[in-house]
């Protein structure tokens, strides 16, 4: 298989190699039109995030946003990061954003009108990390090696997450939900003033 890869003369995708976890010695092809076709799919609703002037459309694709990374992480095999991506972020995050965008004034937001300045220097900002970010990455002897294999782990992660997060985490994750639920509550009662 790999050899018709190197000997073909008309590729219109090369597979990416990474190892599967459920085997120690499993090869899976992961063609890498799809990272590329979910990456696109971040980069474009990612951007529409910022773009949109509408809180709801920015808030549905940060959705899809979300969606493309979660596939990502199953092509990695990190599935259960990518169902968690999907039921927590793309799911129960995003109808509390959306819950508090209702909530809101939005006709405030769609007098406003935008500041030119403030989005070309913002624009400006942003291109000179980016180029900062690609020339410390050109100059690393680091970046340009390949990815070892991962290791293959004989125990589920989801098992190994789970014990961790109600062992050894219990508390922090009691604590983040009674903030969560202290958030909401505030929005609803801040609400609640500005109505009246």
């Amino acid at each position: 298989m790999l050899e018709y890869w190197k000997n073909s003369r008309r590729v219109l995708f090369r597979p990416i190699l990474h190892y599967s976890t459920t085997t120690s010695l499993h090869l899976i092809l992961m063609p890498s039109f799809l990272f590329w076709l979910f990456a696109a799919v971040m980069l474009v609703f990612g951007a529409l995030v910022i773009i949109n002037r509408n809180p709801i459309a920015s808030a549905l694709s940060l959705v899809v946003c979300f969606l493309g990374l979660a596939a990502l992480f199953m092509s990695l095999d990190a599935f259960f990061i990518g169902i968690i991506q999907v039921l927590v972020y793309a799911g129960a995050v995003m109808v509390l954003f959306l819950f508090i965008i209702m909530l809101l004034d939005l006709r405030v937001e769609e007098r406003r009108k935008m500041n030119w300045v403030a989005f070309v220097g913002g624009f400006l900002v942003a291109f000179s990390l980016l180029v900062q970010i690609l020339a410390v990455i050109g100059s690393t002897r680091i970046a340009k090696q390949t990815f070892p294999p991962l290791a293959s782990q004989q125990a589920d992660d989801v098992r190994n997450i789970g014990l961790l997060l109600f062992g050894n985490y219990n508390l922090p994750f009691q604590v983040i939900a009674v903030v969560i639920l202290v958030a909401t509550i505030g929005v609803i009662v801040l609400s609640k003033r500005q109505l009246r």
